[in-house]
Order: structure tokens, then C-alpha cells, then sequence
């Protein structure tokens, strides 16, 4: 009779702790709820902050355990089940952020990278900007380059072109024919070879060549044309004086000016060779 009050006073006191804890945990699951509503009121965070993990509400006290004595005595700490259980979530989570900070992890690595190469090739488009700017410089100094050499050439050449035509005579001398006679005596040869010898290798000289014969009309005029061709052959032939650089004409009994200025008729058959030189055109081929 002692032994079943003990047994009834022990479980009266029991289920009053059993009350207890049901009300308690009862008020702990409540703030939870209000965060819960809280934040799905909340609609612009609720995609942005990750929900708090909620302790799991028991349905009863046992929470699965059968209200036995054992339990009853050892119930929650010993039970594996219900650490797991609570552990559970707490362990996903944190497998979650593990995956996002390897997530992550991965992402600063792909923008390191891409952002070495972006660097990288920026330098390279710089190198060669500062290559081709180089290179542009250079072709710009040797433009002006060119252009002040190809000014000076046609300052040049406008100086010879309007010194063209200004030979002035250098040395003269006169040949005389016997009548009827076309062919050059020894003293003729050597007058001529005085004369063109020097001239050998040089530039800018012509040979004015005149004939002058006695008579009138067309005879007098072939006469001089025939002895004024034969000074010509001579100077070709003998002295290789290039044709263009010789100009010859039969003045034929043309009056001739003397030295003091009067005009006076051939006597005899002649021929005066003068060699004229543009000393100006000369220099600037130098």
C-alpha cells in the first residue's frame, strides 16, 4: 500500500513537469512564427536572405519515444534519434555553404583570369599603338625628308632650265679652204684637234660651225654647206664630239661682221668654228 502511493505521487509529479515543458515549448516556438511572418511580409528580402533555421515543434513531449519507464527517466538525452534529427538541418545548411563558397570560390578564380587576360591584351594593343605611332613618325620625318630634297631638285632644275640657253663662247677658231677644195689640211686637223681635244669627258658645250664661199646664189651656198660638213665628219669621227652638240650652216657669201663692227664680204672659201660653253648648267650637274 506505501509502495503504490509512492508509484502515484511519483507520476502525479512527473506529469506536472510533463505540463510544464509542453508550455514551454510551446512559448519558445512562438517567436519563430512572428520571424517567420515577419519575413513573408516582407517580399523584396525574402529572395535575397536565407531563411533562419526553425527548431522542429514536437508533437508531444515524447516526440516519438514511447513513455516508458526507461524513457521516462533517460528521455531526451540519450536518445541518438533525436540528435540527429536536430542536427540535420543544421548540417545541410552548412553543406550549403560550402557548395557556395565553392560556387563562389570558382567565380573570383574565372574573373581573376579574365581580368589577367583583359590586362594583358590592353598592353598589347598599347604596345602597339606606341609601335604604329612610332612607325607613323618615322614616315612622316622621312615624308619631310622627301619633300625638302624634292624641292630642292626642282629649284635646281628651274635654274637649269632658264640657263638653258645661256652658252657664251669659250674659244674660236677659222679654217681656210683652197678653191674648190672640200678635203682639211694637216694645219686645219691640227687647228681642230686644239680645240676638241680638251673638250673630251665634258658637258654643257656646243660647236657653232659656218662655212663661208665666194660667188653668188645657190653655188656659193652648197660651197660653204660642203666645207662646213667636212669640219663636222672630222670632229665625229676623229674626236667621237656627239651630233647633237654641233650645229653647222652655209652661210654661203653672207657678209661677215669684223672685229670693228662693219660687215664685210668673204674673199676665199672658210670656215669659222666657235665653242660655246654654259658654265651655270656645268656647276649644277657638279
Amino acid at each position: 500500500m506505501k509502495i503504490r502511493s509512492i508509484v502515484l505521487l511519483l507520476s502525479s509529479s512527473l506529469f506536472m513537469l510533463t505540463l510544464g515543458f509542453s508550455q514551454q515549448s510551446s512559448n519558445a516556438s512562438t517567436p519563430p512564427a512572428a520571424s517567420a511572418a515577419q519575413t513573408s511580409s516582407s517580399p523584396d528580402t525574402a529572395d535575397l536572405v536565407r531563411q533562419p533555421l526553425t527548431d522542429p515543434k514536437p508533437a508531444n513531449f515524447w516526440d516519438g519515444d514511447d513513455p516508458n519507464g526507461l524513457n521516462l527517466l533517460l528521455h531526451p538525452f540519450a536518445r541518438k534519434a533525436w540528435i540527429q534529427r536536430h542536427l540535420a538541418p543544421i548540417r545541410d545548411r552548412i553543406n550549403e555553404l560550402d557548395e557556395i563558397t565553392s560556387e563562389n570560390a570558382t567565380k573570383i578564380k574565372d574573373i581573376d583570369a579574365r581580368s589577367k587576360q583583359g590586362l594583358q591584351l590592353a598592353s598589347e594593343k598599347t604596345n602597339l599603338a606606341d609601335q604604329h605611332a612610332t612607325d607613323a613618325a618615322s614616315r612622316a620625318q622621312l615624308a619631310q625628308t622627301t619633300a625638302t630634297q624634292a624641292s630642292t631638285h626642282v629649284a635646281n632644275a628651274q635654274q637649269m632650265v632658264g640657263t638653258l640657253d645661256q652658252y657664251k663662247a669659250s674659244s674660236q677658231t677659222e679654217i681656210r679652204f683652197r678653191p674648190g677644195q672640200t678635203t682639211l689640211s694637216k694645219q686645219a686637223k691640227d687647228a681642230l684637234d686644239q680645240i676638241a681635244t680638251p673638250l673630251k669627258d665634258q658637258r654643257s658645250y656646243i660647236f657653232e660651225i659656218r662655212g663661208f664661199a665666194p660667188g653668188s646664189g645657190q653655188t656659193a651656198i652648197a660651197t660653204s654647206q660642203k666645207i662646213a660638213d667636212s669640219v663636222e665628219r672630222y670632229l665625229v669621227e676623229s674626236h667621237q664630239i656627239p651630233v647633237y652638240r654641233i650645229f653647222v650652216v652655209g652661210m654661203g657669201n653672207a657678209p661677215a661682221t669684223s672685229e670693228q663692227g662693219t660687215a664685210r664680204h668673204t674673199k676665199g672659201e672658210r670656215v669659222e668654228i666657235s665653242v660655246l660653253k654654259n658654265d651655270l648648267v656645268s656647276s649644277a650637274q657638279r
